[in-house]
């Protein structure tokens, strides 16, 4: 005679849950719109990073610009010139620096809105389109069960 009783731990999860129907929602229909709020989140953080890498890009070559300029500056001030041409010079390349520092920060900052707005398009649209998504889903399930309680009260 066996003693081999089954344990409680063996049972087919699939063959117990194959049945089972959550009628208020189409559970497929929420599992493909989360599916679709990932890929929209995964987009926007794609189009962050890509626009990360562009502003340290160009940062670099700001950067690297500005150290041949000031090399530019050193190799000019070693030059025996006048008091007065020295202190042009200064000046001159102290207003020069201002400048570029003011455009490159204006252009580092339109990127970045640049971006931020393409992001935000992303996500907005997607938010619109997941409202839409519910809203049907909503009225499905009302329908399904409306219907239902119109068949019991038939019955």
């Amino acid at each position: 005679m066996s003693d081999a009783r089954p344990s409680f731990f063996d049972f087919d999860m699939t063959k117990m849950f194959a049945d089972f129907r959550f009628r208020p929602f189409d559970v497929e229909a929420v599992w493909a719109a989360q599916r679709r709020n990932i890929e929209a989140f995964s987009l926007a953080n794609q189009l962050a990073v890509e626009a990360v890498h562009a502003v340290a890009k160009r940062q670099m070559e700001m950067t690297q610009q500005s150290f041949e300029d000031l090399s530019g500056l050193m190799r000019d001030m070693t030059q025996p010139v006048s008091t007065e041409a020295r202190i042009a010079k200064q000046t001159e390349y102290a207003k020069k620096i201002i400048d570029k520092g003011l455009t490159h920060g204006r252009e580092i900052a339109t990127m970045a809105a640049k971006t931020g707005g393409e992001v935000a398009e992303v996500l907005q649209k997607r938010t619109a389109e997941s409202l839409d998504e519910m809203r049907g889903l909503c009225n499905k399930a009302t329908g399904v069960a409306a219907d239902q309680t119109m068949a019991a009260a038939a019955e």
